[in-house]
């Protein structure tokens, strides 16, 4: 005899897309600070991840869930952009990009993803918000 499934658990899709946010975004900042580019195509790959995170978590389809996708992709993205912009900071000025993400105020790591994000890059970005809402359906 089948048992039905447990209902999913409200804490799971958050701490899973929060921890895939984050791991996600160190990965890319490694893979930017070893290639010396901005690597803006990883954003596709973080809503991908996030789509399949929250379908694990097995989040009901719907709204919620692609606003979620959306909103751990743009964070992925903010992170990942803050984090590429504190390790090349760093790296001139000797710091680990850990040290240099806690001295870089917002208003100069806006300043440095602006400069390093040409359109093509911004297309990317803007690609990877569209997949994160379609893939979470």
């Amino acid at each position: 005899m089948d048992t039905p499934a447990a209902p999913p658990a409200r804490w799971l899709a958050p701490v899973l897309l929060l921890v895939g946010s984050l791991g996600f975004a160190a990965a890319w900042i490694l893979l930017a600070f070893a290639r010396d580019r901005q690597c803006s195509w990883m954003a596709i790959l973080a809503a991908l991840d996030a789509a399949v995170l929250l379908r694990l978590s097995r989040m009901d389809r719907g709204w919620r869930r692609a606003a979620l996708a959306v909103a751990s992709t743009v964070a992925t993205i903010v992170l990942a952009n803050w984090g590429i912009a504190a390790a090349q900071m760093g790296r001139v000025m000797g710091l680990l990009p850990w040290e240099s993400m806690t001295r870089l105020g917002p208003s100069f790591a806006w300043t440095l993803a602006n400069l390093a994000n040409p359109p093509v890059d911004l297309l990317w970005l803007a690609l990877a918000l569209v997949v994160a809402a379609v893939a979470s359906r």
